[in-house]
């Protein structure tokens, strides 16, 4: 699944070269996980703001004279935006075309999972409540060891499972949590709201520090991630835990462990990871 880092590489492949293009056509594919909640039709002659990203969702502005809001996009658990500046034909898997004089946005997802959905703005439904739920962007300055840890007091899940769920800090997904606890040295089933202070300090600079790494490393390619010119993410060859089941610690050489927390792998050092 695109996590926060390939939503972000994704973004900037494509943002400059949309701006201020205009809207020559709208297609859609088969149906996505919500309908567009308007005519496609409505979007032409659109003129294409500053795309953003919160969390895993793209906000992508358009404007004309009917109307005023945005494309909310998400990727779904294996979809991908391609931007090239000539059109092409549709492939079984495309499901959305945003066609402007300057090139083609096009959402490829074989699973449909994925959205695109138009709102009047980020305040208002349906943009508001999905994103409302978002916790901090990871590498907003309010996110601290402090602030981790009165988000964890009280969560009794483990630590690995709190991270996940995004209401706290957003991006760290499944293999950036792994990789942000073993540098912080905890061990993912360590009840989150046992964190200390001092450790939900290391944390929190894991978790920004690992996902910074990942956007210069223009994210994570394990199956079929590319950023919206087709360039792979090289992060997966920098990962300490994640995917090496039974392979040493590039640490202390333990064995890395796997165990399943909340039907996701979880992959760490039992050595260097304590509770």
């Amino acid at each position: 699944m695109p996590e926060l880092p390939e939503v972000e590489v994704t973004r900037r492949s494509f943002a400059d070269a949309i701006e201020g293009a205009r809207v020559l056509e709208v297609r859609l594919g088969k149906p996505l996980r919500w309908p567009l909640g308007l005519d496609p039709d409505e979007l032409q002659d659109a003129r294409v703001g500053a795309a953003q990203r919160r969390g895993k969702y793209l906000w992508l502005p358009l404007r004309n004279t009917r109307l005023d809001g945005g494309l909310l996009m998400h990727l779904g658990m294996s979809g991908s935006l391609a931007f090239t500046p000539r059109d092409s034909a549709p492939g079984p898997h495309d499901h959305f075309d945003l066609r402007t004089d300057r090139g083609l946005l096009r959402l490829h997802d074989p699973r449909r999972f994925g959205a695109v959905l138009w709102s009047a703005g980020l305040d208002r439904a349906p943009a508001a409540p999905l994103l409302e739920r978002l916790g901090l962007e990871p590498f907003d300055p309010r996110f601290n060891g402090e602030y981790l840890k009165i988000g964890l007091s009280g969560r009794r899940v483990a630590i690995k499972q709190a991270l996940l769920a995004g209401d706290i800090v957003v991006g760290a997904g499944n293999i950036y949590a792994c990789e942000a606890l073993f540098l912080a040295g905890i061990d993912p089933r360590l009840p989150a709201h046992r964190l200390s202070g001092p450790r939900s300090e290391r944390l929190a600079q894991a978790v920004r520090g690992v996902l910074g790494r990942a956007l210069e490393a223009g994210g994570t390619t394990l199956r079929d991630f590319r950023d919206a010119h087709g360039v792979a993410g090289s992060f997966q060859m920098q990962a300490q835990v994640y995917g090496r089941e039974g392979e040493p610690c590039r640490v202390c050489a333990t064995p890395i462990r796997r165990i399943v927390q909340g039907q996701r792998s979880t992959f760490f050092c039992p050595s260097c990871q304590k509770k």
